[in-house]
């Protein structure tokens, strides 16, 4: 009964995602005839990425907004381990921006349309002569005033690993000028399980905004420099968000409970006349009610 209720969830996730994907995709296409600053297209984005957490049951504590400057452009360099990495940023960075991502992705049907059509910046690796171009072409697109937000490794990994670096990101950095600001994101490799299509309720990813590195003091040939300080930086600040994890935190979502008949957390703790009156109404009106608490403060420490 287990795996059935865990498959029924996810086949729910994917097939509400890719509603949502279709929706807000197509509605921010015919926004862009209207906006050419891609400001109602980043809305969609910001739209999609809220119902996808909300689906999947997903959390989301971010620290750090205080180092997101709101009036001048900055590159947000972040690791990446999961699809929700970028849910999680789309949803809860507090300022417009643009993804830097590998060229193939804007071939995908609804996503692929709307990245061209709100200005994302393309790189195609396979190129190397191609790839020099799009960095000078985004590197002007960034210094008139847009973010920017680029993962180093290229691909996501397994297990929530830091993976290998690519410099590209980096020589996009010194090129434009402005402020590098790293991220760290732990947790989101756990949502959707590694190799599989099922999604884990409840999980809670952490993001730490790290603060800005100035880039007045670096040449163009400092890129490996700038490259090892930030791997450093991320690598401080994901053992710290390692460190905050509890065992079997996704308990306190009743989802999880539902599927995997878990007690919640002895920290969640229930008022005695809830608690009495769930064994008059059964289990199913208690999951319904818990579903329906959560529901509303599943909002996250972001703004």
């Amino acid at each position: 009964m287990q795996g059935v209720k865990a498959n029924a969830y996810s086949v729910w996730c994917w097939f509400g995602g890719s509603l949502s994907t279709a929706w807000w995709a197509t509605i921010s296409i015919l926004a862009s005839v209207f906006s050419q600053t891609g400001k109602l297209q980043h809305l969609c984005m910001r739209r999609w990425s809220r119902d996808s957490l909300w689906l999947s049951r997903t959390r989301v504590e971010i620290e750090g907004l205080e180092n997101v400057d709101r009036n001048h452009p900055q590159i947000f360099i972040a690791n990446h381990n999961g699809l929700h990495d970028i849910l999680s940023l789309s949803a809860y960075m507090p300022v417009q921006f643009r993804w830097v991502a590998k060229k193939s992705l804007f071939n995908v049907p609804f996503m692929g349309w709307h990245m061209s059509r709100a200005g994302y910046i393309a790189i195609d690796r396979g190129n190397p002569r191609q790839a020099a171009k799009c960095i000078i072409e985004a590197a002007s697109i960034i210094r008139e005033g847009n973010n920017a937000i680029a993962f180093p490794e290229g691909t996501r990994s397994r297990a929530g690993e830091l993976g290998s670096f690519h410099s590209g990101v980096f020589a996009l950095a010194l090129r434009a000028g402005v402020a590098v600001v790293p991220i760290s994101i732990e947790g989101s490799f756990r949502v959707i399980m590694p190799k599989t299509l099922k999604v884990n309720p409840g999980v809670i990813i952490r993001i730490k905004i790290d603060r800005p590195i100035d880039l007045g003091t670096y040449s163009h040939s400092d890129k490996r420099l700038l490259m090892e300080k930030v791997r450093r930086i991320m690598e401080r600040n994901l053992a710290e968000l390692r460190a905050r994890r509890r065992q079997d935190e996704e308990r306190a979502d009743p989802v999880f409970r539902w599927i995997y008949a878990k007690r919640p957390p002895s920290n969640i703790r229930n008022p005695g006349p809830h608690k009495q009156k769930a064994r008059d109404v059964g289990r199913w009106t208690l999951f319904l009610r818990d579903l329906g608490n959560s529901t509303s403060t599943n909002s996250t420490s972001g703004p």
